[in-house]
């Protein structure tokens, strides 16, 4: 387990030195999770019973 400590300090102390990677790195796995979050959740709206059904009626 002090193994795993040990690794995240050090990758919080990298990103530390280089706060421009650190920020592209952010940015980066910002945009990704929101573009994930928006396209899977169109895609549950557009596949539920209850979208069918406004379809129908």
């Amino acid at each position: 387990m002090s193994g795993i400590a040990q690794d995240f300090r050090y990758a919080f102390r990298q990103l530390q030195r280089s706060p421009e990677f650190t920020a592209v790195a952010v940015i980066t796995l910002t945009l990704g999770i929101g573009a994930n979050t928006v396209i899977y959740s169109v895609r549950a709206c557009r596949t539920s019973p209850r979208a069918a059904l406004q379809e129908l009626g």
